[in-house]
């Protein structure tokens, strides 16, 4: 059950979605608090079904089970979840060694991104029992029971555990993520000293993976206008950097009730990130910013 400015959705098992309007005011008749109840369908093909069963090899010595999310635009068929048995005695200790044992050895059709295997890409990045993880860095030993395996929430799917980056990917690059500078470039680099350079740590290791932003639920609501963790956290690294002669204008282009101030601290970012970095952290340097300039 979640709310959103006032409405309260509940998802049940069948998916049927509930809301709850107080409209302008709560009535109190005798003890008995009234609710205009309005029952909300899903959008056409959006519940997920239950989807085929793939059996492990008679013989298999260490079986898991893994539900994942597949879903394919061209079939016009409901998502589903299939589930596949593997013998873990044959695979890799990481979810994606199961992933790509089950598209090389079971089903082919499974579609998902990996590159680098070593937590460096973000390709990977899924949702894993619950969590938004890395596939490469997550390991099966570290569940319990069966494995389901989800694309990242609340963004539109390409197919199966492939989600849609373009939006994403469009919010990094409006925050300008370059050096901007008004004095001659320099005959070799830009020099920094090493206390202006320890201030990046923690900031430039993001490999816009997105697990935090997608976790986030003032993303989910407003991903149109709110920047998100991901962004603001590589905002910030440009911000503090000290060869960087923009600040005015950067701060400029995240004055805005919602690119900047719609984080609440929820703290879901540093929760699920990867690489252990604290996004919310860096979004409240950035409000302290904001502040400081405008006194």
């Amino acid at each position: 059950m979640t709310l959103k400015g006032g409405l309260w959705l509940v998802y049940p098992v069948d998916g049927t979605v509930w809301s709850r309007y107080t409209l302008n005011r709560w009535r109190f008749c005798s003890y008995q608090l009234e609710f205009l109840m309005v029952e909300l369908t899903l959008p056409r093909n959006s519940q997920v079904k239950p989807g085929k069963t793939w059996a492990a090899p008679s013989g298999s010595a260490q079986v898991r089970a893994f539900k994942v999310y597949r879903w394919n635009p061209d079939d016009g068929q409901n998502p589903k979840l299939d589930t596949y048995e593997v013998d873990l005695a044959s695979c890799g200790p990481m979810v994606l060694d199961a992933l790509i044992k089950i598209k090389n050895e079971i089903d082919p059709s499974l579609t998902f991104r990996r590159s680098c295997r070593e937590g460096v890409c973000g390709s990977c990045a899924m949702n894993v029992n619950g969590s938004n993880t890395l596939a490469c860095t997550k390991a099966i030993d570290e569940i319990k029971g069966p494995v389901a395996i989800y694309p990242l929430p609340h963004m539109e799917v390409v197919k199966d555990l492939v989600p849609d980056m373009t939006h994403f990917y469009a919010q990094y690059a409006s925050i300008e993520p370059w050096l901007h500078t008004t004095t001659p470039t320099p005959e070799k680099e830009w020099r920094q000293v090493p206390e202006d350079r320890q201030k990046l740590d923690g900031l430039y290791e993001c490999i816009l993976c997105a697990c935090c932003s997608t976790a986030c639920p003032s993303y989910w609501w407003s991903q149109d206008r709110y920047l998100g963790p991901a962004v603001l956290l590589q905002a910030y690294r440009w911000l503090i950097d000290s060869r960087d002669e923009a600040t005015g204008e950067r701060l400029d282009n995240l004055e805005d009730p919602f690119r900047l101030y719609r984080c609440h601290t929820i703290m879901n970012c540093a929760s699920v990130c990867p690489k252990g970095l604290n996004p919310a952290q860096a979004i409240g340097e950035i409000k302290q910013m904001m502040v400081k300039r405008s006194v």
